[in-house]
């Protein structure tokens, strides 16, 4: 059986006009584009957000330069540290006395117990007064605080107390950005509170996710920025 040939294809018919090419291939091309930038956006996303997860807890840590102050407080909390990092600038003679923030204790419901409760203000006096602080240059502050807050209007009052118009504040390493914005927030800057951190404190910043000490402390300072920016939204418990 005899096939006819086939009449080949004219070369303006095999393919479409470039006018037309370009029609087809322009969306193509903004598509390509738009899904290389969306991968580039996620992934510089995700590096940014690492990096701010990896830096929390260095941002954390601010101190202020030692000067000569009324006071040395010690915020309460983490014994023995900040008791030693307050003996350590007593030493340094930038301050006569140092002053020692009660924290709240379970004394009363102890007591009704019969059971005895000293309080950690107790320890944190010894601890002074063996790194070299005498007794009668210790003084207690009368009100015990709930919170950073709460330690911070009680200093304030006694600065204006004792007319004093700059004292040094002692703290945990984590700690130390809260403490500077709740006295920038509360006080001002007269009467002065130079921040400082306790350098026996073990806070890991550079792993801080690895414990869960470290984890917990970064968590909590966060929360309490958050609140004390919003104005304190979050109170303490009755006391």
């Amino acid at each position: 059986m005899r096939t006819n040939p086939i009449a080949p294809i004219p070369e303006a018919a095999a393919s479409a006009p470039p006018a037309l090419q370009d029609a087809v291939a322009a969306p193509v091309r903004r598509h390509r584009r738009l899904w290389l930038a969306l991968i580039l956006g996620i992934f510089g996303l995700a590096a940014a957000s690492l990096s701010a997860f990896r830096q929390a807890g260095a941002w954390l840590i601010v101190q202020d330069p030692l000067a000569p102050a009324h006071a040395i407080v010690v915020l309460s909390g983490s014994i023995p540290s900040r008791a030693t990092e307050a003996a350590r600038i007593y030493r340094q003679s930038f301050a006569a006395q140092v002053w020692v923030s009660p924290g709240l204790s379970p004394a009363p419901e102890l007591q009704a117990l019969g059971i005895a409760y000293v309080g950690e203000s107790f320890y944190n006096q010894k601890v002074l007064m063996a790194l070299g602080v005498p007794l009668n240059a210790i003084h207690v502050l009368e009100t015990p605080a709930a919170n950073t807050e709460e330690e911070v209007r009680e200093i304030a009052r006694e600065c204006l107390r004792d007319d004093a118009h700059r004292v040094i504040i002692v703290t945990s390493k984590a700690h130390t950005r809260r403490v500077r914005f709740i006295w920038h927030r509360l006080v001002g800057k007269d009467p002065e509170g130079v921040v400082r951190y306790a350098t026996d404190d073990p806070f890991d910043a550079a792993h801080w996710w690895r414990t869960t000490a470290g984890a917990l402390s970064v968590v909590r300072e966060f929360l309490g920025l958050a609140n004390a920016t919003l104005g304190f939204p979050s109170r303490p418990e009755p006391h």
